[in-house]
């Protein structure tokens, strides 16, 4: 495992944020995200809290703007990147100030080479909620590592930021902010989303009614199964529902995945399956034992990674028959399912067992565990993109 795989998983399993975590959420941009943020923070500010905007983007919308008016903003880094000069969030200015609350918008936001010690304002979210100081930030729904490619699959539009799973799980609270397709696409038309320029395009592609659909639909079932989870949890703490029944209702999924292309929407499909069922996701490799790592190394690497930022568990398995691996792991760790890819007849074969596929089929069935068997995602055409609400300005 590289040393930034080992580190994300670390911090998947260990880091618990000393800081209050608030979310707020939407299904597309302009939903309204920023503007409910800046309505909390001037909410908290008129009952005596100490808040400071270390980042926030008004997209020059004046209702926006006007909810800045009092704060205390920090200044932000200004860097010098391919010629042009662009602003960042100052990760030291926040922790240096030590607010009672932070906000912190576009939680899924890149961070241009050189501005400072992270590579994504997710990692310093967590640098700021390890500083004891509450954050309030904001995401889309698309940027879910466990969705975006969903999302990708659904509109067309290559989703470039991702935030693992488990940074947003991490929340104390997430809050939805819904707005109908019909609303979205008239506050579109009326230029408080986008430039007049950019309308025209963002209505005929990412902005149309079925995907607006779609993403509301994805943004609401996700917050429900948060809801779900969290009243889980309470009845658990408060003993109202027995460990046992709690414990047999429990879903344990698996993944079984390969250096194969495509395993990665395999592995995200699983996640949204464990979400979906409040259950538990473990990833199983099975590496055959003349196996060298060669030019599968990198593919696997990635895998790892992504397990990591799904906040799974990942499992290195050797033995010569895969299918023998499989259920072994699935009946000593009493797994409820199996996710597996759709493969060509030319992999995971072995002469003296038959496919690999059909016998872990066959033998899960007489366990009682139960197979899915995922179909093989393609990327996108990458003509479209996922739209963004404006470039980086120069400072």
């Amino acid at each position: 495992m590289s040393e930034a795989a080992a580190a994300d998983a670390d911090a998947a399993g260990e880091v618990e944020p000393a800081g209050h975590f608030r979310i707020y959420l939407g299904a597309a941009p302009g939903v309204g995200k920023t503007y409910a943020m800046l309505s909390e923070a001037q909410r908290r500010r008129g009952r005596g809290a100490d808040v400071v905007a270390g980042f926030v983007e008004a997209y020059g919308r004046p209702q926006t703007e006007a909810l800045l008016t009092g704060l205390e903003v920090l200044p932000r880094k200004v860097i010098d990147y391919r010629g042009t000069r662009l602003e960042e969030l100052d990760l030291d200015a926040v922790l240096r100030r030590h607010a009672e609350i932070a906000l912190v918008d576009e939680l899924a936001h890149t961070n241009v080479p050189g501005s400072g010690p992270h590579g994504k304002r997710w990692q310093d979210v967590l640098d700021i909620l390890g500083a004891g100081i509450d954050v309030i930030t904001t995401v889309n729904i698309q940027h879910l590592e466990s969705i975006a490619d969903e999302v990708e699959q659904m509109t067309g539009a290559k989703v470039r930021e991702r935030v693992p799973d488990w940074v947003v799980r991490k929340a104390d609270q997430i809050e939805l902010i819904d707005s109908s397709p019909e609303q979205l696409r008239r506050r579109m038309l009326h230029g408080n989303i986008y430039p007049k320029e950019k309308v025209a395009q963002a209505l005929t592609h990412f902005f149309r009614t079925d995907n607006l659909i779609a993403l509301r639909e994805l943004a609401l079932r996700f917050v429900a199964d948060e809801s779900d989870e969290e009243l889980l949890e309470h009845l658990r703490r408060h003993q109202a529902v027995s460990p046992a029944v709690l414990w047999e209702t429990t879903e344990r999924i698996m993944a079984a995945v390969t250096s194969a292309p495509g395993t990665d929407a395999q592995l995200r499909r699983a996640a949204r399956i464990a979400l979906r069922f409040k259950g538990e996701l473990d990833v199983v490799h099975v590496i055959e034992g003349d196996a060298s790592p060669g030019a599968d190394a990198r593919a696997v690497e990635g895998l790892r990674q992504l397990t990591a930022d799904l906040g799974a568990r990942w499992h290195d398995l050797e033995d010569d028959d895969p299918a023998r691996a499989i259920i072994g792991f699935a009946r000593e760790n009493q797994i409820t399912q199996i996710v597996l890819g759709s493969i060509p007849h030319s992999w995971w074969h072995i002469a003296d067992g038959g496919p690999v596929v059909r016998r872990v089929i066959h033998e899960a069935g007489a366990l009682g565990i139960d197979v899915l068997l995922t179909a093989r995602g393609e990327p996108p055409s990458g003509e479209a993109r996922e739209p963004k609400a404006a470039p980086l300005r120069p400072a």
